[in-house]
C-alpha cells in the first residue's frame, strides 16, 4: 500500500455505520467517492465515534461497523489506493477533538441546524456529545490537512464551522491546517424519498415503501419503484411541480448516464407504469455487482480486519505528525 503523493492534494470523507447504505447515499456521495481515488490522495473512515451520540445496542452496533466497511470496499474504494479506516481505530480524531473543543464558541454550537433537529427527534438524550460532535467532526477533516470534503446540503454548516476554527486557530498560533474546501457533487446530490419527494430519502423514514438500500434484491427495488409517489399527470418530464417524476428521472440519470431530454425521448408516449419498472430495473442491476462483492467482503472477515488494521495504521501516521505540531503550537510538553 503506497502513502500519500505529496503532489496530489488531500480529500477525506466519513460515513457513520448508521446501518446499510440507501441509495440516497450512494448516488449522492459513496458512488463519487471511487473516481476520486486516482486523482486525489483520498482518506476515507467509517465515523464510528458520532455514532454514539445515539443510544445503540453494541452488538449491533459493532456489525453495522463492521458492514459498513465492507460496504466501502464494495462499492469500489480500493485500500490500495486509498486509507480506508474505523474512526475509533486512530486516537489522533479524540486527540484533536479536544484541543479544537477549546477554539470553538458555545454560540457557535448552538446554532448548529441538526443538532436542534436532532435534539427533538431524541429529547430523552439530548447528550453532550450530540451538541459537541461538529468539532469532532472538524477534528476528522483537520488531523489530515484535508484539502477537499465531499458533502452534501446537510453538511455544508459543519464544514464552515471546521474551516473557522481552523482560521482561528492559525491566527492565534500561526499557521498549522488547511483550510478546507467543499466538494460537492453536481449530480445525484439530493435523492429523494420514493413516498415524499419533498424530502431527502432517508434510512430513518418511518415508511418502509420510501427508502431503496444498496443491498435490496432485485424484487424488492422493484416493487419499492412501482410504489413511487408521482402526479396525476402520465408524461415522463422534468419540469416544476413534478417532483416524484423528477426525483425517478434523477435516479434514472444517475444509474444509466441518460441526460433528461433523452429520458423524455425514451418514454414518449408511455407512461407512469413503464417508467417505474425501467428505473427500478436499472437501479437494481446496477446495485448487483455491489451486492455480490459485499457478500463476498463480509466472508472472508480476516482479510476485512487486515485492510481496516493497516489502513489505521497508515492513517494514524499521518495524523499523528500533525497532532504532535497542534500539541506544541499550544504548549503541550513534548512527550520525548
Amino acid at each position: 500500500m503506497s502513502e500519500a503523493n505529496e503532489s496530489k492534494k488531500m480529500i477525506f470523507s466519513g460515513i457513520q455505520p448508521t446501518g446499510v447504505f440507501t441509495l440516497g447515499n450512494y448516488l449522492g456521495a459513496v458512488r463519487n467517492w471511487a473516481p476520486l481515488q486516482d486523482e486525489y490522495n483520498c482518506i476515507y473512515s467509517i465515523v464510528d465515534m458520532h455514532a454514539l451520540t445515539v443510544k445503540r445496542d453494541p452488538i449491533a452496533f459493532r456489525q453495522k461497523t463492521l458492514e459498513s466497511y465492507a460496504l466501502l470496499l464494495a462499492c469500489g474504494i480500493d485500500p490500495e489506493k486509498s486509507i480506508v479506516f474505523i474512526q475509533s481505530h486512530n486516537p489522533s480524531h479524540a486527540q484533536l477533538n479536544w484541543i479544537l473543543a477549546c477554539s470553538t464558541q458555545f454560540g457557535e454550537l448552538s446554532r448548529m441546524t441538526q443538532f436542534k433537529d436532532k435534539s427533538k427527534k431524541h429529547p430523552d438524550d439530548v447528550n453532550a456529545g450530540l451538541f459537541t460532535y461538529p468539532v469532532l467532526m472538524a477534528a476528522d477533516i483537520l488531523t489530515y490537512n484535508a484539502d477537499l470534503v465531499p458533502i452534501g446540503q446537510d453538511q455544508k454548516q459543519h464544514l464552515e464551522l471546521a474551516r473557522n476554527i481552523a482560521v482561528r486557530f492559525n491566527q492565534r498560533f500561526g499557521e498549522t491546517f488547511v483550510v478546507p474546501e467543499p466538494y460537492i457533487p453536481k449530480v445525484g446530490a439530493a435523492i429523494k424519498s420514493l413516498q415524499d419527494p419533498t424530502k431527502k430519502m432517508s434510512k430513518s423514514d418511518d415508511n418502509p415503501n420510501a427508502c431503496v438500500y444498496i443491498l435490496d434484491d432485485k424484487d424488492t427495488i422493484i416493487r419499492k419503484f412501482k410504489r413511487a409517489v408521482t402526479d396525476s399527470d402520465t408524461v415522463v418530464k422534468f419540469a416544476d411541480g413534478k417532483d416524484g417524476i423528477n426525483n425517478l428521472m434523477t435516479i434514472y440519470s444517475c444509474v444509466t448516464g441518460k441526460t433528461m431530454d433523452e429520458i423524455e425521448s425514451e418514454f414518449a408516449g408511455k407512461g407512469y407504469g413503464d417508467f417505474k419498472i425501467a428505473v427500478g430495473e436499472s437501479v437494481a442491476d446496477s446495485l448487483k455487482p455491489i451486492r455480490d462483492d459485499f457478500n463476498r467482503l463480509m466472508s472472508d472477515k480476516a482479510y476485512l480486519k487486515e485492510c481496516y488494521t493497516q489502513g489505521a495504521q497508515r492513517a494514524f501516521r499521518i495524523s499523528n505528525k500533525l497532532v504532535t505540531k497542534v500539541s506544541r503550537r499550544v504548549g503541550f510538553v513534548d512527550v520525548r
